[in-house]
């Protein structure tokens, strides 16, 4: 058992000095709001090739039999993609901890947590990047075969990269904390899956 990785309860002399809950309403609107700008911005990014080079063609993407198949594989990676995320956190989780993992999903996100020990600031950090990391180059992978190879999928590669840096908006949130803000490698935090919270030792910096 890795314990060096996670406390088993909150060890005397840390005080809590972060919260954050992706099912309140307001995180839940702001994290939400927040994807939908990312999708926006990456599916401007993605037509751009195709218009500089001349390669969009309305005619390309409306009432082509050929779509048929691609929009069905499509669908089916939405679900298989969103599973797949909270797995990699859960697979990076296990590996680390060995503790007993947590799934779900609500209104506002699907989560995956560990949230019955205290994990150390580097294993948030790699819990919380995994996903981000794996499926970045997975659909940029794909985005760029696909560009040259078939336009429908290159546009529905990069709407399901969108997705995925949009649905990573909370894990870019927390990596970002614990980068710059909570810096302390003693820092702990509870990750109960949509609930995560920080604590530091009474005379660590915040």
């Amino acid at each position: 058992m890795k314990t060096k990785h996670f406390e088993k309860s909150l060890p005397e002399g840390y005080r809590q000095v972060f919260y954050l809950n992706a099912q309140s309403v307001k995180v839940g609107l702001i994290m939400n709001l927040i994807a939908l700008v990312i999708l926006a911005l990456v599916m401007v990014v993605a037509f751009l090739p195709l218009i500089l080079t001349g390669r969009f063609n309305g005619n390309t993407f409306i009432g082509d039999a050929q779509m048929i198949t691609p929009m069905m594989i499509f669908c089916v990676a939405i679900f298989a993609y969103i599973v797949l995320h909270e797995l990699v956190h859960g697979i990076a989780y296990k590996v680390l901890t060995g503790e007993k993992l947590t799934f779900g999903i609500s209104w506002s996100c699907a989560f995956c947590g560990v949230p019955k020990i205290y994990v150390k600031r580097r294993i948030s950090l790699i819990a919380s990047a995994a996903p981000l990391v794996v499926f970045t180059v997975i659909f940029l992978a794909l985005a760029v075969w696909f560009y040259f190879v078939d336009p429908w999928s290159y546009v529905l590669t990069a709407v399901l990269f969108g997705l995925h840096l949009g649905g990573c908006s909370g894990d870019i949130y927390i990596i970002l904390l614990l980068l710059f803000k909570f810096r302390d490698p003693e820092t702990l935090i509870r990750d109960t899956g949509p609930e995560q919270t920080f604590y530091i030792p009474q005379n660590g910096d915040q």
